[in-house]
């Protein structure tokens, strides 16, 4: 294929935010006895906000409506998320694409309030992305197609020219419905056989091959 195009998911990709939303929310349930681990995260994550927070409330047994639990989370991501780094080689990988010149795109189920929030330290580098589409622009979040399609059309690339970064189960489930080639990031407590589906699994995105995608 001709890779025409690359699309990143955000959180745990191009910025190391999922700690963020690990302590966050679990300095909600504390309180409640309850423990949020990795058998509950990786089944919320790439999905809507909404989505996710149902998903956390059904697994934990908690008190909360979605709305309850999201007004309880929302001052202690205010406090958190303009802390977020990037992950390691994100800043070098997009350089390089860059530089090729490929155009880019983010696309992320995060909201484009959220979006801003973790981004407040970087805009100089997401500015230099070519699109940026967030989960309240779209009809559906992953695992559905639409926030890879839309970024596909707004890079005017057909989605078979389309290369994805993500770390979720669900970001690659979207980008393969998607049409296109998915390379995953999986954190290191993820069960790699979830990403089965990939066109390529690495442990970080310095092991990203230029040459085996025909990008030199």
């Amino acid at each position: 294929m001709q890779i025409q195009a690359v699309i990143f998911d955000m959180d745990g990709l191009l910025l190391d935010t999922e700690p963020i939303y690990t302590q966050v929310t679990q300095e909600v349930v504390s309180p409640y006895g309850k423990n949020f681990d990795w058998s509950i995260k990786s089944r919320m994550m790439g999905r809507s906000t909404d989505e996710a927070t149902e998903i956390l409330i059904a697994a934990l047994q908690l008190p909360f409506s979605v709305d309850e639990f999201q007004a309880a989370q929302a001052p202690l991501f205010l406090r958190e998320f303009p802390k977020a780094n990037p992950m390691p080689h994100a800043v070098a990988l997009t350089e390089r694409l860059w530089a090729l010149p490929l155009p880019c795109a983010v696309a992320t189920s995060s909201s484009t309030e959220f979006y801003r929030l973790k981004t407040k330290r970087h805009q100089a580098w997401f500015e230099r992305f070519q699109a940026r589409v967030t989960g309240d622009q779209v009809p559906h979040c992953k695992p559905e197609p639409d926030l890879f399609l839309e970024a596909a059309q707004r890079l005017n690339t057909a989605p078979r020219n389309c290369l994805v970064f993500e770390d979720a189960p669900t970001g690659v489930q979207a980008a393969k419905r998607a049409g296109m080639a998915v390379v995953a990031v999986p954190a290191v407590e993820m069960d790699l056989a979830e990403f089965s589906k990939a066109d390529e699994v690495l442990s970080n995105l310095g092991e990203f091959n230029f040459q085996a995608w025909g990008l030199l």
